[in-house]
């Protein structure tokens, strides 16, 4: 699967949350929700986030901006 460019998806082989930024030779280019630094992960790794997995992420993100923990 090759999402496209601004889709929230899973690696599943890590279980992390994040946008596609790109995709770089046999890698796509994912970016933690809210920012942060990039990870490749492999392409047979990546699955589209389901609506609770987006909005999980986006809760997460919203809670530790207003912890202080983000800028």
């Amino acid at each position: 699967m090759r999402p496209p460019v601004g889709v929230c998806a899973v690696d599943t082989r890590t279980e992390r949350i994040g946008i596609v930024m790109g995709h770089e030779g046999p890698y796509i280019q994912l970016r933690p929700y809210g920012g942060g630094r990039e990870w490749d992960a492999e392409p047979v790794a990546v699955r589209q986030a389901t609506p609770a997995e987006r909005l999980r992420a986006a809760t997460a993100y919203a809670n530790a901006r207003s912890r202080g923990e983000l800028p």
